[in-house]
């Protein structure tokens, strides 16, 4: 049984992150790779988090779910989780009770299914192993469950692919695997890291549509963590753009793709390919994310690629500012169209 470990009695969002920082040690130094990190997600909401590689995507969903590295260490923040009338700091939680959540009430996709799935163990068996460490069907039932998970991810011939193995499997197999393990117990929260990786575009919009689907129907909160701006404009309500460990613009989706306001988010919408743009139309972002090794970071993480970078940004810590409703920037010097 669950014991709230908050004292908070009130419930507001299903999951609130804040001002969650995690630091890695490795022998080259500390990186900071997440720093002051805070969001929210409502029931039934599908946030989309992008930015490029290196931004801290990945790290932050490893944090949420504590399956961080080794090397890795959340330094300050907390992760609330409510329930009813209760809320729970998941990073305070007895790891033996936190286990009964992952899988359950939390899940995730992983993006390299062929290092999340057992290489030895039968892709069905893996199903059925979450059957029954998680739900309550009757044991005559849980490979006939198993079966049906399969066919929900549309993987052509369930029943062959049950007695088969990962390495027997293309990737994009694979990848539907995965997504099916995730939903096996119906989740409350679905982390979703790249879910579309490996799958051709037919697919990609299959997988994504079963995604929105369960979030509607189940009233299950998604997190789409994905370098695919046109695919989070697309299934996302609501989008956190990251860059170097920073949270650094949040807006419901359709005010933030039609009016940017920090420089990094303009500039990714304007590198993103779209069916009505050439090659020649595309505007890369120059330049690469800082070493987060050092210990004299900016406060501003983005001041070496940015058109609009002041002394300011090298110097003053940055605030959030409200730009519009529930449209979020930290920047010295937003946009304004």
């Amino acid at each position: 049984m669950l014991t709230s470990l908050t004292s908070e009695a009130v419930r507001t969002s299903m999951l609130s992150v804040r001002d969650l920082s995690v630091e890695f040690r490795t022998r080259n130094g500390i990186v900071k790779a997440l720093e002051n990190i805070s969001f929210h997600i409502e029931q039934g909401e599908t946030v989309g988090i992008v930015g490029e590689s290196g931004s801290g995507k990945s790290v932050l969903a490893l944090a949420i779910l504590g399956i961080l590295d080794r090397a890795g260490h959340v330094t300050a923040g907390e992760v609330l989780w409510s329930q009813q009338t209760e809320t729970y700091n998941l990073l305070k939680m007895p790891e033996k009770t936190l286990r009964q959540l992952r899988g359950k009430d939390l899940s995730m996709i992983f993006q390299n299914p062929r290092v999340a799935l057992n290489p030895i163990r039968k892709v069905g068996k893996q199903l059925v192993d979450v059957l029954r460490c998680h739900g309550d069907l009757p044991r005559n039932q849980l490979k006939q469950r198993a079966l049906e998970l399969l066919a929900s991810v549309k993987i052509p011939d369930p029943q062959q692919r049950y007695n088969a193995y990962p390495y027997e499997l293309s990737g994009g197999l694979c990848q539907r695997i995965m997504i099916a393990l995730a939903l096996a117990c119906s989740p409350q929260l679905l982390i979703a890291d790249e879910p579309t990786t490996g799958l051709d575009v037919t697919t990609q919009a299959t997988v994504m549509s079963l995604l929105k689907g369960l979030a509607t129907e189940q009233q299950m909160a998604t997190i789409v963590i994905t370098h695919d701006l046109a695919l989070a404009s697309e299934y996302c309500d609501r989008i956190i753009v990251m860059h170097a460990g920073h949270v650094v613009e949040s807006a419901p989706t359709h005010p933030l793709f039609n009016q940017p306001h920090h420089p990094y988010t303009a500039k990714l919408i304007a590198a993103t390919p779209e069916p009505h743009k050439g090659f020649d139309q595309l505007i890369p972002i120059l330049g690469s994310l800082p070493d987060l090794r050092q210990t004299n970071l900016p406060p501003c993480r983005f001041i070496s690629r940015c058109d609009r970078a002041t002394e300011t940004c090298q110097q003053q810590p940055l605030t959030h500012q409200q730009v519009g409703p529930d449209h979020w920037v930290r920047c010295w010097h937003p946009l304004v169209n």
